[in-house]
C-alpha cells in the first residue's frame, strides 16, 4: 500500500505532481480509479466536507466504501479534503469528530482547513489534528492564505482577486505555520480559485486562473515543506508545469471532473454508466495534460 507522505515527498523530489481527484457523487469514484491504473499513475481519490453536505456523497464513509471496492493499488490513495473550522456558510464545524471518522473509515491523509481563522488559531487547530493522525501513521494537510471560490454570495472577479494578491499566503506567515503546526503540506493562495458551491453558481465554468509562480517558490523556501494547489481546474497549463517545478507537489481538480459527470449525465439523459464513461476520458486526458502519465514509473521505477 502506498504511504501518502512518502509519495507526496517523492513527487515534490522527482518535480512531478499527485493529482486529488474530488468525490461529489458516488459514482465517479470507479471510472476516476480505472483510469489513474489505465495511465499508470498515482493519484488521491478525494472527499471535502462540502461534497456531502452540499452534493451527493453521501458521507465519508460512503466514499471509504466505494473506493474499497475500486482502489487500484500502488495506483490510489485516500484521502479527506477540506473539513473547515469555520465552514463556507461562516458557521462552527465539529472538525476533530470528522477527522476521527475519517481514521476510523482508512483515510490515508487528512486535510483540515483554518485559514477562515487567525494566523494563531489556525496554527493551533492544524497542530491538534496534525497530532492526532501522526499517531495512526497517516498524513496532514494544512492552509494558509485563503483560496477564494467557496464563499457564499456573488464572487469578486477573478482579475481583481489576482492583481491585488486577495487571500494570498502571506511569506512570513507561511514560515512560521510550516514550523508550528506541524502539517506535512501546505495548501497556498497563489491566484489559484475553487470552484462556486452554490446551487445557482456550481455549474458555471471557472474562470481561466494563472499563478505567481515566484511567490510559490518563496512560500516553498519559507517552508521548506511540499505545498498543494487547491483549485486546480481552469488553470493555464504552462503556469502549473512552472508551478510544479517551484514546489507543488500536490494538485486538488474538483469541478473539471464534476462539470464532465453531470454534463455526461445531462447529455445520457441520467445514464449513469454513460457518465461515468466521459468521466473516465476526461481523467485520461488531464492526466496526460499534466503530462504525468506514467508517473508510477516516474516515482518507483516500476
Amino acid at each position: 500500500m502506498l504511504n501518502a507522505k512518502e509519495t507526496i515527498l517523492l513527487a515534490r523530489k522527482k518535480e512531478t505532481v499527485i493529482p486529488a481527484f474530488n468525490i461529489p457523487y458516488i459514482p465517479m469514484v470507479e471510472p476516476v480509479a480505472q483510469a489513474v491504473k489505465d495511465e499508470n499513475s498515482v493519484a488521491i481519490i478525494h472527499v471535502a466536507r462540502v461534497e456531502w453536505e452540499k452534493f451527493s456523497a453521501g458521507s465519508l464513509e460512503a466514499v471509504a466504501g466505494e473506493y474499497r471496492k475500486f482502489e487500484k493499488p500502488g495506483h490510489t490513495l485516500l484521502g479527506l479534503d477540506h473539513v473547515p473550522v469555520i465552514d463556507e456558510d461562516l458557521k462552527r464545524v465539529d472538525y476533530i469528530s470528522i477527522i476521527k471518522r475519517a481514521v476510523d473509515a482508512g483515510y490515508q491523509s487528512v486535510m483540515i482547513d483554518g485559514s477562515r481563522l487567525d494566523l494563531e488559531g489556525n496554527i493551533a487547530a492544524t497542530a491538534e489534528v496534525a497530532e492526532l493522525v501522526h499517531k495512526q501513521g497517516l498524513a496532514c494537510e494544512g492552509e494558509l492564505g485563503a483560496v477564494m471560490g467557496h464563499e457564499s454570495g456573488p464572487a469578486k472577479p477573478y482579475e481583481e482577486i489576482f492583481e491585488t494578491k486577495l487571500g494570498f499566503t502571506n511569506l512570513e506567515e507561511a514560515e512560521r505555520f510550516g514550523r508550528d503546526s506541524r502539517c506535512d503540506w501546505l495548501s497556498v493562495a497563489v491566484g489559484n480559485i475553487h470552484g462556486a458551491v452554490a446551487e445557482a453558481t456550481r455549474h458555471q465554468k471557472k474562470p481561466e486562473a494563472r499563478l505567481d509562480v515566484d511567490h510559490i517558490a518563496a512560500l516553498y523556501r519559507a517552508t521548506g515543506i511540499p505545498l498543494v494547489l487547491h483549485g486546480g481546474s481552469g488553470i493555464r497549463l504552462e503556469y502549473i508545469k512552472r508551478g510544479i517545478k517551484a514546489g507543488i507537489a500536490k494538485i486538488n481538480v474538483g469541478t473539471e471532473i464534476r462539470q464532465a459527470y453531470e454534463k455526461g449525465l445531462e447529455e445520457a439523459r441520467g445514464d449513469v454508466q454513460k457518465a461515468q464513461e466521459r468521466l473516465y476520458r476526461r481523467v485520461r486526458e488531464l492526466i496526460a495534460d499534466m503530462e504525468i502519465v506514467d508517473s508510477r514509473k516516474l516515482l518507483f521505477g516500476e
